[in-house]
This record gives structure tokens, sequence and C-alpha cells, in this order.
């Protein structure tokens, strides 16, 4: 790809036509990416009452076990991010957890399908962290909010293909297939990210250090991962943490709740957690970017305004949606609810990719990702799982509202003291701080 134009201008049709390549080819990775998570959920019930027999503790620590090794693995790889062959990087990360997905469908005991499990997190770590920076290096920032919202549209997407292709298949042919069958996109995929062209990176960042004139850097990771320590950008993560421990708790346990609370078989409910998460994953992720690039036009902040408020709505409806009897009044409220909690999908992740320095963004978002996980979705499966064992089901999932409710507190809270930050700053109080504003980054 050739240069990007300065913020606000058209870009070339060159460099047009590859970012758009480049867009579609990483969202249908994405898409794969998620689904190959969450075939295990879809495949939940027949691989607990399976020849392997396991109990909910184990069953949450597939996840877990996964997400550990992920959130790990990302700011090891995601150092890499701005080197020259960082597309190889994503093509071998593709390859290797599309593997790993296969490998599960072969395991005849726990350690076994845990470790295969386990190894699906160290190439889903190498693309997570990258693919978002090469996104960001590729359009201009007054286009962030919506193209990340198309990206990250493959998230609600390919999680409900991952439910209703692993309940599909292990109505048919046992959840071992669903695992075999699942690796097989990627490797296809793996070869389509090598064709892709490699944003080239302008000497606008001139005095980041390190830089070079094609705009890569020979500092150190842990120099990089020095410029991520700003107040906004960790209280962005810190929210996303509540938010992602939330979102574990729901995808993991979501199918069995259905079918031990509300005597649902799995095979439906897979199918009508499918087309709910599908329908509220487009709604609410494309109306995020889009009111979230309308509402960064009044505030620096805005992303985190429209991430915050939406959490607050949501978190009432979460609660009704877990504890209502009749299904119309359940399925409203999750679906009103999954809405809410997709509105912050592309915000957020634009607000993160802006408070650091363009060489520091595929560490941006790997020290997300090991933040988030780490105090996210690593724990809540487990932790839900065991209040399960001691109580049940419909108790453990009531903390989730909770979750929700926190990471909007804290994304509300930081929309506020960064809008407070930046008049003290305008007004000379303060020495310069990074902002969450998608003015252009160096």
């Amino acid at each position: 790809m050739t240069e990007r134009p300065p913020h606000g201008e058209a870009m070339p049709a060159p460099a047009a036509r590859t970012a758009w390549v480049a867009l579609v080819v990483l969202t249908l990775v994405n898409l794969v990416n998620y689904m190959d998570r969450y075939v295990v959920p879809g495949v939940g019930e027949s691989l607990q009452h399976s020849e392997l027999h396991l109990t909910d503790s184990q069953f949450g620590a597939l996840t877990s076990a996964f997400f550990l090794v992920y959130m790990f693995a990302a700011p090891v790889l995601g150092a890499y991010g701005h080197r020259r062959w960082r597309l190889r990087l994503v093509a071998a990360g593709v390859a290797a957890w599309s593997v790993a997905t296969a490998l599960a469908g072969l395991a005849h005991s726990y350690p076994a399908l845990l470790t295969a499990r386990a190894s699906v997190g160290i190439g889903e770590a190498a693309y997570s962290a990258i693919a978002p920076a090469l996104l960001a290096d590729a359009f201009p920032a007054r286009l962030r909010g919506r193209v990340f919202s198309v990206f990250f549209a493959a998230t609600p997407v390919g999680s409900a293909l991952g439910y209703v292709f692993g309940g599909l298949i292990d109505q048919h042919y046992g959840w071992r297939a669903a695992f075999l069958l699942a690796g097989i996109p990627g490797l296809l995929l793996a070869a389509l990210v090598l064709g892709l062209t490699d944003p080239q990176r302008s000497a606008a960042g001139a005095g980041t250090p390190g830089q070079r004139e094609d705009g890569t850097t020979g500092a150190s990771g842990v120099r990089i991962y020095l410029m991520l320590l700003n107040r906004p950008y960790i209280r962005t993560v810190l929210g996303f943490a509540a938010y992602t421990s939330a979102l574990g708790g729901i995808v993991v346990w979501m199918p069995s709740f259905l079918v031990r609370v509300h005597h649902i078989s799995l095979a439906v409910a897979d199918s009508q957690l499918g087309a709910a998460v599908v329908v509220t994953g487009f709604v609410g992720t494309f109306l995020g970017g889009w009111i979230g690039d309308a509402l960064v036009k009044r505030t620096g902040e805005g992303y985190l305004w429209l991430s915050g408020v939406s959490m607050l709505l949501a978190t009432p409806l979460a609660y009704v949606a877990l504890t209502a009897t009749g299904p119309r009044v359940y399925w409203a409220s999750l679906i009103a609810a999954e809405i809410l909690l997709f509105v912050s999908t592309g915000p957020i992740n634009s607000a993160l990719v802006g408070h650091v320095p363009k060489v520091a963004r595929a560490a941006a978002m790997a020290g997300s990702i090991l933040t988030i996980h780490l105090l996210g979705d690593v724990p809540s499966p487990v932790i839900l799982g065991r209040i399960s064992e001691r109580t049940s089901l419909a108790e453990a999932v009531l903390i989730i509202p909770v979750a929700i409710a926190v990471s909007g507190m804290i994304w509300t809270y930081a929309a506020w003291r960064g809008g407070r930050e930046t008049t003290e700053r305008l007004a000379g109080r303060e020495a310069p701080v990074a902002t969450g504003s998608p003015a252009p980054l160096p």
C-alpha cells in the first residue's frame, strides 16, 4: 500500500483498493478466529457427557486455558507488530491456530483436549495483536471507527457460527467432527493473508524513538511497551477487562444456561443464540462505529462516552434477561442488552489505538489482550463454573450484570476525566499526555 494521506484527505485510488482488500481478508480471518473459539460452547453439553466426563469446572477451564496462553503470547508477538514481516507472522498464526483446533477433535483424554485448546491461543495471539494495527496503518483516522466496526462485526458473526456450526455438526456427526472441520477454513485464509500488501509506514512520526524512514522502528520491545504507560490508555483497558469478563461468562455458559434453566435442547439453544448474536452483533457494531465517529467530532472522548453509557444502559437489561421466566421477556431483554454490548466494539478499539503513538499500535492491542483476558475471561468461566457447582448456574450468571456495570462506570469516568485533562492541558496547567482523540497520530 502507498503512504496514507493526511487526516481528512481522500485516499489515493491504489491505496484505497489495497486497504479495502486487506479489510475484507482480515475480517474473514477474524470471523473464522471467533468461530474456532466458540465451537467449544457449541458442543459443550455433548462434550461434558462424552467419554471424557468433564465437570463444569473442567469445561470452563477449556476456555480459560486458551485465554491464558493467548494473553501471555500476545505481548511477545505484539512487540513485532511494527516489523516488515508482520504479515508472515499473521499468516503463520492463522495456520497454527487452525491446526490446533483440528487436533482437539483427536483428543482422547482431558489433558490432551486442554493442551490442544490452549495451543489455539498461540496462533490467535499473533493475529489479534497485529491485524488491528495493520488496519489503523492502512486507513485515515477519520474512518477508523467505521473500519474497526466492520472488522469487529466478525466477532458476533464468528461467535454465532461457532455455536451453530458446533451444534449442527455435533448433532449429526459428533463433537470430534466439529473440531476437525472447524480447522479447515483458517488454513485457506492463511494463504490469502500472505497475498496482502503491508501498509507502507511514512516518516511522519519523526521523533518517535528509533523511527526509520520507512516508518518501522529499531526501538526495543520494552521501550515500545513503555509508551503504553499513560492514564487514558490504562483506564480504557481496565474498563475493557470488566466488559470482557461479562462477555466471557455469556459466551461460555449461555447455551448451558438455556438448557438447564429454560429446558431448551442444546441444538435449539445454539441456533437461537447464534441467530440472536448475528443480528445484535451487526446492529450494535455498525451503530457503534457510525455514532462513535460522529460523537468524536464533537468531543475527543466520544468513543469512551458512547461505550460507557451503552454499558450502563445494558446492565438492567442483562439482569432481566437472566432472571425472567417468560421466553418473550428474557429474549427481548437479551437482544436489547446484546445490541448495547456490541455498540462499544468499534469505538473502544478505536480509543485504544488513539491513546498511543503509531509505532506502538500493535503493542497497545497486545497489552490490551493481556490485561483484559487476565482480569476478564480467563477467570470468569471458571468462577461461574465453581459457583454453579456449589449453588446453581441460574445464580452463578448473576455476576454478569455486575461486570457490565463496572465496565460502564470505568469508561464513563475515563471519558469525563479525559475531558477534564484535555481542558487543563489546553489551559496550560498540565504537561501534554496522550488523548483518545482520533486526530492524526505520529
